[in-house]
Formats: C-alpha cells, sequence, structure tokens
C-alpha cells in the first residue's frame, strides 16, 4: 500500500523494485574466463615466490653453517699446537715461550688466511679506517698525525675490517 501523500513518480519505482526479478547468472564470456586465468596465474606466481624465498632461507643457513664448519675446521691445528705447547710446559720455560710464540703466528697466518691479516704498522699516517688512536705523544721526528706505536693489533681488509689497531699518535709539539 502507498501513502496518499507520496509522489507517483516514487510509487512506480517502488513497483518497479518490487517486482522485478533478480538476473540468472550470466553465461561465462570470453573476458571472464581471461579474468579467471589471470587470477589462476597470479595465484601461481605467488606461491612460486614463496617457494623460493622458503628455498633460499635452508639454502643461506645450510652455507652459513658449513662456512662456520670450514673456519672452526681452520683453527683445529692452532688449538692442537697450544695443547702440544701445554704438555710441554714444565720442561724448558724458553721452549714454551718459542712454542706460544709459534702458536700464535699460526694463528695470525690463520686470520690471514681467512681474510683478515695483522695490521701493526708504524710510521704510517693516521687513518680512522685502520686505527684506533689510544694515546697522543708529542710528536719529536715525526710529522703530526703519524703512528709512533702499535697498542693492539688490528686484523682486516679495508672492505672488512675485525677491529682497527689501537696506537699512539704523534700530536702537535
Amino acid at each position: 500500500m502507498t501513502e496518499p501523500h507520496a509522489h507517483p513518480a516514487h510509487q512506480a519505482d517502488v513497483e518497479v523494485e518490487e517486482t522485478a526479478e533478480p538476473s540468472a547468472p550470466q553465461a561465462p564470456t570470453a573476458e571472464t574466463g581471461r579474468v579467471a586465468e589471470l587470477e589462476n596465474r597470479l595465484r601461481r606466481a605467488l606461491a612460486d615466490q614463496e617457494n623460493l624465498r622458503k628455498r633460499y632461507e635452508r639454502q643461506l643457513a645450510t652455507e652459513r653453517e658449513s662456512e662456520r664448519a670450514r673456519t672452526a675446521a681452520v683453527f683445529l691445528p692452532v688449538i692442537d699446537n697450544l695443547d702440544l705447547a701445554l704438555q710441554h710446559a714444565d720442561a724448558d720455560p724458553a721452549a714454551l715461550a718459542d712454542g706460544v710464540r709459534a702458536v700464535r703466528d699460526q694463528a695470525v697466518a690463520t686470520l690471514a688466511t681467512l681474510g683478515f691479516p695483522r695490521r701493526e704498522e708504524t710510521g704510517v699516517p693516521f687513518d680512522p679506517m685502520w686505527h684506533e688512536a689510544v694515546s697522543v705523544l708529542p710528536a719529536g721526528d715525526a710529522a703530526p698525525g703519524t703512528v709512533l706505536a702499535v697498542v693492539r693489533p688490528g686484523y682486516g681488509e679495508a672492505d672488512r675490517t675485525l677491529r682497527p689497531a689501537s696506537v699512539v699518535v704523534a700530536g702537535n709539539d
């Protein structure tokens, strides 16, 4: 039933809306088939991308573990030589010092093999990339900013440094 003060045009719209039946599903067209194909391809591409990401994560974890094992294996001879030095510690103190020095040299060579050579140069200009100043002394004969002494050596190359060398630097007199 319509209200007496309702506009006649609105009454017609209401009647049309009430009598209209829902439209039947349309038959698939070439466009809807193409959309379905593209959606399917997108789902497959996303699944492939996720599988690739997971594979790379597993591969990266395997590579890291392998590299850690190779690095540890390089240090095994150093530990073996320290054990030998300790076994002979009571025999001759001078021989013990020589043995410890040899093991230290072996450890330094091992770090160099891994790409981290020892850096302990003196008489070179101070470079914050390679050096960490721990003290400044009067220059004397050296030019200001020159490394006078190495307190603790550094290790590494230009692109990867384990630690900079701790140095004493010549200052202005």
